[in-house]
């Protein structure tokens, strides 16, 4: 039976659930359970605190697990990404007071405050900057103000927050992280459980492509077919039926959601007609 680790609350946890249901995984019904088995799919799920969910990957208790990249990279845990999952995305910064640090050069020397000590120390590490790291939990905003430390690196979305405390992005990001699938480092290919992670990733990578791309359908005239597939090249090749009407085909394709108004449009400009799109639940590609 495969052993998934799955965030048991904060920002990750109620997207990874929704993910997992939708390629076909059973969940949880209460906020209070910590395990469940699917027999269904031969699966047991483990809900866990994200910060410690690398951890029990590492250790090989776990198969895999549903975790953040920062997460990850702050645990310093043996076990790698291998599947980005494209939500919880967020952007680690560093932030001082205006004027008083520009670069990673004014680092140097210099005390950071983080709840990511890990990622910190690492990206401070790879860059060659000698800085001190001070760890907090929660809130780090203050930490400047109350002087424990002189700069400090946190998720940065709006950058309300860092203003309302009279601070400031400087340099380039430390890290773009999101939700990701991660296994083992040197997790061996011929495991047991091998096909089983398999199958998962491919459910989980249907679940993406069906959430990116729409069908869509549309009549067209014989003479402007060329045309209204270059507009919709589908992923290999769009499917084109003749219709009772001589001289008309129906043709369908997968086209991106975010580009299928925009396409609507196109296609209706050189003659096409009854164009219709609908979501996409599940696939493999």
């Amino acid at each position: 039976m495969l052993r998934i680790a799955v965030p048991n609350k904060g920002s990750l946890s109620g997207p990874a659930g929704e993910m997992l249901h939708e390629a076909g995984y059973r969940q949880r019904r209460e906020s209070k359970e910590l395990r469940i088995v699917d027999p269904v799919n031969d699966v047991e799920f483990f809900y866990l605190r994200p910060r410690d969910i690398a951890i029990y990957v590492s250790s090989g208790r776990l198969d895999i697990g549903v975790t953040g990249r920062d997460l990850l990279v702050d645990s310093a845990a043996e076990a790698e990404e291998i599947l980005p999952l494209g939500f919880a995305r967020s952007t680690f910064r560093f932030a001082a007071k205006p004027g008083t640090a520009h670069s990673l050069e004014d680092l140097k020397g210099r005390t950071i405050a983080t709840s990511y000590e890990g990622i910190v120390a690492k990206h401070l590490a790879e860059q060659g900057v000698d800085a001190s790291v001070v760890h907090l939990d929660g809130a780090v905003e203050t930490a400047i103000e109350l002087g424990v430390a002189e700069v400090i690196a946190d998720v940065v979305e709006t950058g309300t927050s860092l203003r309302n405390a009279g601070l400031e992005v400087f340099g380039d990001p430390i890290m773009q992280s999101e939700a990701v699938v991660i296994r083992r480092t040197g997790a061996d290919a011929e495991d047991a459980a091998e096909p089983k992670v398999q199958q998962f990733l491919r459910r989980l990578q249907g679940v993406l492509v069906a959430r990116t791309y729409v069908m869509m359908d549309y009549d067209c005239r014989v003479e402007q077919l060329e045309k209204a597939v270059a507009l919709t090249p589908g992923l290999e090749s769009p499917t084109v039926s003749p219709l009772h009407n001589e001289g008309w085909v129906a043709v369908r394709a997968m086209v991106p959601a975010k580009e299928a108004q925009r396409i609507m449009d196109d296609l209706y400009d050189i003659g096409a007609r009854a164009i219709l799109t609908t979501a996409i639940h599940a696939c493999r590609l």
